[in-house]
């Protein structure tokens, strides 16, 4: 028996061998190109890029030519350097510096000698270029931007590294990938296709013609253009309100995820990351360890969220039946938490509704310590509470497409059994966690998903950049709805709460007049380390909002570094841009004038009072300059 399986195996593997030698040798002629190489020379012809729009279908980045100069090593013959040198405006250290690179990567294989000649450069040479065997000019494009300013959300091109072909076969040395942004994200998309030409040499290195009279030939193929969601109005007035202030906006359209502006300040021209001085403006940008213009804040940038995660509190607090609407707790400018006494600014009896558009810190406190309390179950409470947030899209990257963010911290009993031991904590404990702060910190864009979230009554769409891709669709993941574990009913009435915010709480001055909304101000407080001391510096100005209150268009979250209460600096500037979204006017031209006019170059020198904050090369130096 086992003598007649042996045979089987043998017949069965002698099958499968003839098979693949048969489709390798006769079918799939492609090894015969490879092992015909030294006879076939390769050229490429590189494709636009895919343009880049926004949802209204402006044209945001597009592209021109450029020329690179690439050597084949082996190929070189007779050169007059000096003749060479003096053409292209180069010495002959540089010379001997690109050759020798050149050659250590593959001398039969051709890489950029000169990268992106100007017009003139490559006229002279291109009339010349048959007297250097060896060398010719290769035709790529490189990005046109039709806008000024939020480098962060496009990103940019340069030539690719060792690492990059390792990654993926499609790279040869010179050929350009994004980094960063839209163009790092949507690399494989908007790059395109190459084509590809195989030529025959003779045993004299010459052309002789097509190898196989062009059976392998491709043609380029153009990357498909990508529509994004942002709309690009709302995006520079996004801008322009931050001026000399940093920090983020993020704007979502709640019924579909789509991210309407993504702010972050200080930042960039983008065009400064194009051409020859690319690699110099680069290298200033990164070094800049102060305003960091390459620091995405809306996506990277993890702070106490402050009194507008108290709308998840009570969210919380609801679903667990830890309390109800008409729940109250008094307040005499705070209370007493066990053995310490949590501040207030209130005085009187709150339920939900006063409690939220007061924003009463000792409501907020009572209600977070009813929901991990009760039935004395700290831990299983605790972590029913962490679940929750979850369900929001906090503690955890949300998937944005964006190559880069962060996931924010949501604690649970594991850290505070960790801290204080099994059994010897409970909800008075970390009471902190209850006003946004204590172990919590979320980005702006987790807190504008949050206002999104709550404008939709419990469910939301995972934010994204892209609206439209040319011929293909967006990836599922962003056009499926996902609900949250607090039920629609108890969105209700803290929805009104924070329309009453407006009416009658701590944004009643900053109601637009045309626009009912709902809002929530915030203020975090903040501390560095300043020559080895730990120092409170002013809060960081927080608002998150929706507009209008029903069937909402737009949630918004608004960071300002340094920027006191929410309702000084943050407020205002979500107002503004809900105003410029929907009416596409602003009717608080009041705010307008106090938020465009105001600075806080001064605070943020206090965090490095010897060196100066250079905005040379920001697009800040003029929209944003301190």
């Amino acid at each position: 028996m086992r003598t007649e399986l042996l045979k089987y195996l043998i017949v069965i593997g002698a099958l499968l061998l003839i098979i693949r030698l048969f489709y390798l040798q006769i079918i799939d002629e492609s090894y015969e190109l490879k092992a015909e190489n030294n006879a076939i020379k390769i050229e490429y012809t590189y494709p636009e890029r895919g343009y880049i729009y926004d949802r209204n279908g402006r044209l945001i980045v597009s592209n021109q030519s450029s020329y690179d100069l690439m050597v084949v090593p082996r190929d070189i013959k007779n050169l007059d350097t000096l003749t060479f040198c003096k053409l292209l405006n180069v010495d002959t250290v540089f010379f001997n510096k690109q050759l020798k690179k050149a050659i250590t990567y593959e001398r039969r294989l051709p890489s950029v000698f000169l990268s992106q000649l100007t017009i003139e450069d490559y006229s002279k040479f291109n009339e010349r270029l048959r007297n250097f065997e060896g060398f010719y000019i290769q035709k790529r494009f490189l990005r046109r931007y039709h806008v000024d300013f939020s480098g962060n959300v496009f990103g940019f091109i340069q030539q690719v590294n060792q690492n990059d072909m390792k990654k993926s076969k499609y790279y040869n040395l010179g050929d350009l990938i994004g980094r960063q942004g839209i163009e790092q994200e949507y690399e494989k998309i908007l790059r395109g296709q190459k084509g590809v030409k195989y030529l025959l040499r003779d045993k004299f290195n010459r052309v002789i013609g097509s190898y196989k009279e062009g059976k392998y030939d491709t043609l380029p193929r153009r990357g498909p253009d990508v529509t994004l969601s942002i709309d690009i109005e709302l995006q520079k007035y996004g801008e322009q309100l931050m001026k000399g202030k940093w920090g983020g906006i993020v704007a979502i359209e709640p019924s579909t995820g789509e991210i309407l502006a993504l702010v972050s300040t200080p930042s960039y021209d983008p065009s400064l990351l194009v051409g020859r001085s690319r690699s110099k403006n680069y290298t200033e940008l990164y070094n800049d360890s102060i305003a960091k213009p390459l620091y995405d804040r809306g996506l990277l940038a993890e702070y106490p969220p402050g009194s507008p995660f108290k709308i998840l509190t009570a969210l919380v607090a609801l679903q667990s039946g830890a309390i109800d609407t008409t729940t109250a707790f008094s307040c005499r400018r705070g209370a007493m938490f066990g053995r310490k006494f949590q501040k207030c600014h209130d005085v009187g009896t709150f339920s939900l509704n006063a409690g939220m558009y007061h924003s009463c810190n000792t409501y907020f406190g009572n209600i977070y310590r009813k929901t991990i309390d009760q039935n004395e179950s700290y831990a299983k409470n605790m972590d029913d509470w962490k679940n929750h947030m979850k369900s929001f899209g906090l503690s955890g990257f949300m998937g944005v497409d964006m190559p880069t963010g962060r996931p924010g911290h949501i604690p649970g009993s594991e850290l505070y059994d960790r801290i204080y031991g099994v059994g010897h904590w409970n909800g008075t404990t970390n009471r902190s966690n209850a006003i946004g702060q204590g172990e919590i910190v979320m980005t702006p864009l987790q807190l504008c998903n949050m206002m999104a979230i709550t404008a939709n009554e419990g469910h939301f769409f995972v934010p994204h950049m892209v609206k439209k891709i040319e011929n293909q669709k967006i990836d599922k993941k962003f056009r499926t709805k996902r609900i949250t574990t607090v039920e629609r009913k108890h969105f209700i009435p803290v929805k009104n709460a924070l329309a009453d915010v407006y009416n009658k709480g701590t944004a009643r001055r900053l109601k637009s007049k045309v626009i009912v909304m709902g809002g929530k101000t915030g203020t975090a407080e903040n501390f560095a380390r300043i020559n080895g001391k730990k120092v409170q510096l002013k809060d960081h100005s927080i608002f998150v909002a929706f507009a209008p209150k029903d069937k909402p268009k737009i949630a918004i979250a608004v960071f300002v570094e340094n920027g006191g209460f929410g309702a000084t600096i943050a407020g205002p500037i979500a107002t503004l841009m809900a105003e410029k979204y929907i009416l596409n006017r602003i009717t608080r031209k009041d705010l307008e004038t106090s938020v465009l006019s105001k600075s806080l170059r001064h605070e943020y020198l206090k965090l490095y009072p010897k060196k100066p904050i250079d905005t040379t090369l920001m697009v800040t130096s003029e929209v944003l300059s301190f």
